[in-house]
């Protein structure tokens, strides 16, 4: 039988943290270990219970969340991290996926949700609500196509590979890419770990700020 879900949640607000506990506590895959306050407690907290996913708010007093998802990703093994926030374009969000969290999900959005993300994340699978990702890099992140950038990611990717880095940036699952692509799935998600191995990043979020700096995608572009 595999492991439940290790998650921490911080949040400076006791009753979200207690509404967020309940919502993934009542799920056998999950178990919710703890709860903080401010972001110098989640950082103390992921180092010594060793959660697999920390439910991590933004906006918090004396360590915000930024600089705790920051310490947080760089702790040995460290844990994945889901962002909340309350706005759709949160100019902290952006800030927050370059810190290293694993995406994000609006404080208003149904429980359901809220569950999957954590499944998500945890998996390390694919990006958490691509399309409001998509708009949020988009907003903050206007770099116009070069033909030096292109060229500099056709040294280190085959075509295919710098297809793949494309349509995982616009927000595609490996099982999306895979029919995109007409292959596997398994061949999809090999694609993508090559890619992330090649260009030296941690993860998606980060493959999509990537793609997104060296204008291999464009703001509002879809797959």
């Amino acid at each position: 039988m595999t492991a439940p879900i290790r998650v921490l949640i911080a949040d400076d607000h006791a009753l979200i943290r207690s509404g967020l506990a309940g919502m993934l506590g009542v799920h056998a895959d999950i178990d919710v270990i703890g709860s903080v306050e401010d972001g110098a407690a989640a950082i103390r907290a992921a180092a010594e219970s060793r959660p697999d996913v920390v439910v991590m708010d933004i906006r918090m007093p004396k360590t915000n969340g930024i600089e705790a998802t920051r310490e947080i990703r760089r702790q040995p093994d460290a844990p994945r991290v889901l962002v909340l926030t309350t706005f759709d374009l949160d100019e902290y969000v952006y800030e927050a996926l370059l810190a290293g969290a694993g995406g994000f999900l609006l404080k208003d959005a149904p429980p359901g949700q809220l569950v999957e993300a954590v499944r998500i994340v945890a998996a390390g699978d694919a990006l958490l609500a691509p399309a409001v990702t998509r708009r949020l890099i988009g907003r903050f992140l206007r770099v116009p196509p070069t033909h030096r950038a292109a060229q500099r990611i056709g040294e280190r990717l085959t075509d295919r590979e710098t297809e793949v880095l494309r349509l995982v940036a616009t927000g595609l699952s490996n099982a999306e890419l895979a029919v995109a692509l007409h292959i596997s799935e398994a061949t999809a998600k090999t694609h993508v770990s090559r890619v992330l191995i090649k260009l030296g990043l941690r993860d998606r979020v980060q493959a999509v700020v990537f793609a997104y700096q060296h204008g291999l995608v464009v703001p509002g572009e879809g797959p």
